[in-house]
């Protein structure tokens, strides 16, 4: 594989990342296939495992750490927090009590003595991003994470985030994470630029839209996916974005049929064409669907490809609100957009 720059980290990734939220009770509850997964894809030449402490509640932390067991040094691994973990408002966020303490649960849950990158696993409003970096940093020099990272921030706080970083004398964030794929394209307006303006490395997750670029989401009633129970305004076929996801999705399929490509190959090779993107994150829950899209890390689409993927979807344009992952407080409080009477 041809591997590239992780931001300014000096690590080098592979241009696929195995993402492992299917691993554990959310996806596949067989360990030993989750294991066997993660084996093939270092077989493959995959070195950038990404995972989270939310992740059927620290299991699929448990199934990585397992199989990294006398590999550790030959991967970059990446998990995250944020995501509620427990009962207690303590158990969540990005302040420093709660980023130190998941910070060693994740250490512990991974069996490794450090991360080479920790992410936010999305923005914070309640809390100063000074305190979040001022963590971070400590853990940096502590040697417990080797890099920071976030996930779904948009482009007003990627920029806070990193005037304040200069300013306070804090270690920079080195990646974004952010949904990307043909359906859902808002951070090409600003999100993208902003992270290659800053030399982020930038970490698409769901590349296939949740699987609705695998064929798996069909007319009516057959729109079936495991993200369904968590994320069900994603795949509810009475609402407008979604109809117009399945209209897109059936022009896809002629376009990749055109091209001589899987749905899937076309859907992660688009993600891989922007200049921006390092390594977009495969979630695979069995070994079928790994296999069906490790190929697509060779898969290079023409220009007359891309024009027509436009055509169907255009540059900036997400087609259904939710799927961009996170709206800020200036849109989902409506004391933020009305002045008070």
């Amino acid at each position: 594989m041809e591997y590239r720059p992780l931001g300014r980290t000096g690590m080098v990734v592979s241009p696929l990342c195995l993402g492992a939220m299917m691993f554990g009770a959310w996806g596949n509850s067989d360990q030993d296939e989750s294991i066997r997964i993660i084996h093939k894809a270092l077989e493959a030449g995959i070195n950038f495992i990404d995972t989270a402490d939310i992740y059927a509640n620290g299991e699929s932390e448990e199934i990585v750490g397992k199989a990294l067991k006398g590999q550790r040094d030959s991967v970059v691994l990446a998990t995250k927090c944020f995501m509620p973990m427990g009962e207690s408002p303590l158990f969540r966020g990005s302040s420093r009590r709660w980023i130190v303490k998941a910070v060693e649960d994740s250490l512990r849950r991974l069996d490794t003595e450090w991360i080479d990158l920790f992410q936010l696993h999305r923005p914070d409003p309640s809390t100063d991003i000074d305190e979040s970096l001022g963590a971070l940093s400590d853990l940096i020099h502590q040697g417990k994470i080797r890099a920071a990272g976030h996930t779904t921030f948009p482009a007003t706080e990627i920029l806070e985030a990193h005037w304040v970083a200069k300013e306070r004398n804090r270690e920079f964030f080195s990646t974004n994470q952010p949904p990307y794929s043909i359906l859902v394209r808002a951070i090409e307006r600003e999100v993208l630029p902003t992270c290659e303006r800053l030399s982020l490395g930038v970490l698409p997750w769901s590349p296939l839209a949740g699987g609705w670029l695998s064929g798996r989401v069909k007319d009516g009633t057959e729109a079936t996916t495991s993200r369904m129970w968590r994320v069900p305004l994603r795949y509810d076929l009475t609402l407008p974005g979604n109809q117009a996801k399945l209209e897109a999705v059936k022009k896809l399929d002629v376009v990749a049929e055109e091209a001589g490509l899987s749905l899937i190959h076309l859907a992660i090779g688009f993600v891989l064409s922007h200049p921006a993107v390092t390594s977009p994150i495969i979630g695979p829950r069995t070994m079928e669907q790994f296999d069906s899209q490790i190929g697509a890390a060779e898969v290079k689409l023409s220009a007359d490809v891309l024009d027509a993927i436009d055509a169907i979807v255009p540059p900036g344009v997400t087609l259904h609100g939710p799927d961009n992952g996170y709206d800020p407080p200036s849109i989902t409080d409506p004391k933020k957009r009305r002045r008070s009477v």
